[in-house]
Formats: C-alpha cells, structure tokens, sequence
C-alpha cells in the first residue's frame, strides 16, 4: 500500500492515499447529491412521487458509484500488484547490472594494477639499464682522462701505438707471419717486420708517430703560436720520415717500402687535409702513412697473398691427392657395377623361383577342387594328368 503510483509536483501519491482520495471524493459526492435532493424536497414538497423516484435513482447511481468504487479500488490493488512486480524486476536487473559491474570494474582494477606493475617493473629495468649506461659512461670517462694522460707522456703515447700496432697485427696474421722488435743488420729495432712469401724481404712498419707538435696545433690560440706549431709538426714529421728511410729502408734485406702507423683515424684525416706537403714528401722517400683502418686492410692483403703462396706451396700434394681420389673413384666403379651384375643374377633366380611357386599354387587348387568319395569296385581310381610335368 505504500506502493508510489504516480507524483504531482514535489508530492508522491501512494495507493493508500490514492484509494482515500478517492473514497472521500465519492463521499463528497454522495453528500452534495443528497443535499440536492434534500432541497429538491423541501421546494418541491407537492411532488413526492418525483421525489421518491429521484431519489430511487439517487439510490441507484449511488450503488453504481459504489459498483464503481469498488472496481476502481480492484484495479488500483492490481496495479498496485503490476508495480510492485516490475519494481521487484528493476531492482533485482538492476541489483544484476551492479553486480556485474562490480565484477567488471573489479577485473578492469586487477588489470590495471598488472599492467601499472608491469610498467613500473620495465620503468625500474629502464633505470637499471640507465644506471649502468651512466657508471659505463664514467669508466669511459676514467679511461679517456688515463688515455689522454698516456698520450701526454711521450713513452707512453709510443707504447700506446705500439700495443694498438701489435694488436691489428695479432688478430689478422698468425705468429709466423711477423716479428715484432726484430733485429736488422745495421743493429736497428722496427717495431715490427711482416715476413713475406718466397723469402721475399720482410716489411717495415714503424708506430713511433710524433704527436707532440700536432698536440701544439690543437691547442694554438692565436696565430702566430698556430704558425709555429705547423712549422714545427712539419720539421717533426719529415725527420722522423727521414729517420724510417735510412735505418728500415735496406737494400735487399727489407722491402723498398715502409709503414708509418698514425694511431688515430682523426690525424690521418687532418694530415691530408692540411698538409698535403707532408705526405707527398713521405711517398717521395717510400714511407706510406696508413691509419688503423687502412692498417687492418694492408695486413688483409698480405694475408691473401700468404694464403695464395701457401696454397701454391700445397698445389702438388692436392695434385698427387686428386689422382688418388680418381683411382679410387675407379675402383669403386668398377665395384659397383659387379654388385650391380650379382643382383642382376639374383632377380633372375627369384624370378624363376615365382614361376615355380605358381605352379605348385596352380596345382594346388586343382587337388582341391577334385571331388572325392568311396570306390565301388566297378569305379577305376582317377588318374591325374600332367603329374610328371617338369616344375
């Protein structure tokens, strides 16, 4: 009965209050038409008969009204009941909505907080991975200041391009195939000698590259200290050019042509773009320049050509091995087709034998299909032809 059935304005009108309404409402009407008829009466006293019948219909609308009254009260029960039915339909699809969009709410949140995990797991990997970037990058930092120390010591800058020189070497050719600080006969020490092929003679590679005038150039402020330290990288070079040419440069003992390794890609380029000069006066006395880069490609085509010569060295034993191998691959001809000539035979025999179990099959059957009973004695035994027939 507290059921809402319909509202005005800010007011909600239930059934119980629906149902009083409408139960003073007919009483309402009830009473104004009795008070009608009470002064129809009392104006109209000469006219009882009328009186009586209007008031007899009264009676009757009035019992109408209740009829009415009644079946309004049923139906507004039932609508009543309908409501209540479909209120309890809403609440319980709407209570199943909200749980179901508790559930998905609740797997969305476990989601998330996964991939929120996840992504703080790979954030953290990140900074670990940065982290160890960053100490890498201060090691680096460490080596370049010690690198940038030896190379300010001039005995550590010549070890530092002999161990560079020395380890190019080392990873292209195998140790037959160089001498580091060999002896020459005019009692000096190359850093390194490269043997070549067919006792032809070694080659001269020198790592001793003066850097201390280049280092003046890079740090000449103005001018005139820039003039200076070209003049004087200049001087440098083409002594120590003069100094590979005499003492590495021996007739008959050494190649006419010797290495001078610049331990560094960035003076390679710097000395032919700015001095030019310097390196035509380096091929004039038959020293070659070369970098790490063209080092490594030089040691390469000496190892072809040591490959090549070693290869010509074995030419014979591969000759001498190939006419063993044919004479093999003859035999084993030779072999193969007899194997082939036994399985020849072999097919034949096992051909013959089918033709003969054919026979004993054939013959077989034909025992089988006899029929055979009792002799009487005017019956002669059946004599089979073609039983000595050759198998």
């Amino acid at each position: 009965m507290d059921q809402v059935l319909f509202q005005i304005g800010n007011r909600q009108i239930t059934l119980a209050e629906f149902l009083i309404y409408a139960a003073c409402t007919a009483l309402f009407l009830l009473l104004v038409l009795w008070i009608q008829a009470m002064r129809q009466s009392r104006r109209r006293g000469d006219a009882e008969a009328a009186a009586q019948a209007q008031t007899r219909e009264m009676e009757l609308r009035l019992g109408e009204l209740m009829k009415t009254q009644s079946e309004m009260t049923g139906r507004m029960q039932t609508m009543a009941e309908v409501f209540g039915t479909r209120q309890a339909d809403l609440s319980r699809g709407l209570n199943e909505r909200m749980d179901g969009l508790g559930q998905k709410i609740g797997q969305s949140m476990v989601q998330t907080t996964k991939s929120t995990q996840e992504g703080l797991t790979a954030v953290h990997e990140r900074l670990a991975v940065i982290d160890r970037a960053q100490k890498t990058i201060s090691d680096l930092s460490g080596q370049v200041t010690e690198l940038q120390n030896i190379l300010s010591n001039k005995q550590s800058r010549g070890a530092f391009g002999q161990g560079r020189m020395e380890a190019i070497i080392q990873d292209a050719l195998p140790a037959s195939a160089y001498v580091f600080q060999g002896m020459l006969s005019n009692d000096t020490r190359p850093d390194c000698l490269i043997l070549m092929p067919n006792d032809a003679p070694p080659l001269v590679i020198d790592a001793k590259f003066p850097l201390e005038a280049f280092n003046m150039i890079r740090d000449a402020a103005l001018s005139e200290e820039l003039k200076a330290a070209h003049a004087q990288f200049r001087r440098d070079m083409a002594k120590h050019i003069g100094d590979i040419s005499d003492r590495y440069l021996l007739p008959g003992e050494t190649q006419d042509t010797a290495f001078m390794f610049v331990p560094s890609e960035s003076v390679f380029a710097e000395l032919h773009e700015n001095f030019e000069d310097v390196i035509q006066k380096a091929h004039r006395a038959r020293v070659i320049l070369v970098s790490p880069s063209l080092l490594n490609l030089s040691i390469q085509v000496i190892q072809s050509v040591l490959k090549d010569a070693k290869m010509r060295e074995q030419a014979h034993l591969i000759q001498a091995e190939v006419g063993r191998l044919m004479q093999d691959i003859g035999r084993l001809d030779d072999r193969v087709r007899k194997l082939q000539s036994h399985f020849s035979q072999s097919q034949k025999d096992i051909d013959q034998i089918l033709i003969s179990t054919d026979k004993v099959t054939k013959r077989s059957r034909n025992i089988e299909d006899l029929e055979l009973g009792e002799l009487t004695n005017d019956e002669q035994p059946v004599q089979l032809t073609g039983g000595s027939a050759a198998g």
